[in-house]
């Protein structure tokens, strides 16, 4: 491993190893429905933060969100098997108008083994669809669709219900664990910031 960094480039016995994380053991499913035929999806998570400043002081002394953290989803895939995208995605439509609930999306990472129980499996609860594109072009005649999604909330477990992080990083590093942290991670609130002791927080580790 090169001296400054710790990173891992042989197995721990000395063998060549693959560490780069691929996406060719990705699987996106809606109502148990695998999805065929994505060319790409980009999953964006934003907030909002506010650099507290003061007369003075030439720097910002603090900072903190403004707003709840906002979940969009872009989607690019070819026309597939006489499905436009909204069908594809387990929708009786294919028009935007015509969405009336909203729909959980799951991507089962399988990154770790062959074993399907060993993923990391995220949901994307509640979408929204904001945006459907297509384009009919004489210089390519394959039509690919473009859905844009909004989303209310987004978690991840590994191996059922256990959190993704660990209290040990790949190489044996101790990782800073707190516990509401991890459980807005797993899903169990919509965010961590309104649990007890905010302020004193930094006092935890």
């Amino acid at each position: 491993m090169p001296r400054n960094t710790g990173t891992q480039i042989f197995d721990p016995q000395g063998n060549n190893r693959t560490g780069t994380h691929l996406s060719t053991n990705i699987v996106i499913i809606v109502n148990g429905n695998p999805i065929g035929a994505i060319q790409k999806m980009t999953i964006t998570e934003s907030r909002t933060l506010k650099m507290i400043d003061e007369v003075g002081t030439d720097g910002h002394i603090d900072s903190a969100p403004t707003a709840s953290t906002d979940y969009a989803i872009d989607c690019d895939r070819v026309r597939f098997n006489r499905m436009r995208v909204a069908e594809a995605f387990g929708r009786g439509f294919i028009h935007l108008k015509s969405q009336r609930i909203p729909f959980d999306i799951e991507i089962h990472d399988r990154f770790a083994d062959a074993d399907p129980g060993n993923a990391i499996v995220t949901t994307i609860q509640n979408c929204w669809m904001e945006n459907i594109s297509y384009n009919y072009a004489a210089d390519n005649f394959i039509i690919s669709d473009n859905l844009k999604m909004k989303a209310e909330d987004i978690f991840s477990v590994f191996s059922g219900s256990n959190n993704v992080v660990g209290p040990f990083n790949a190489r044996g590093e101790p990782i800073i664990i707190n516990p509401f942290e991890q459980e807005a991670d797993r899903g169990v609130y919509r965010g961590s910031l309104d649990q007890s002791g905010l302020l004193n927080a930094f006092l935890e580790g």
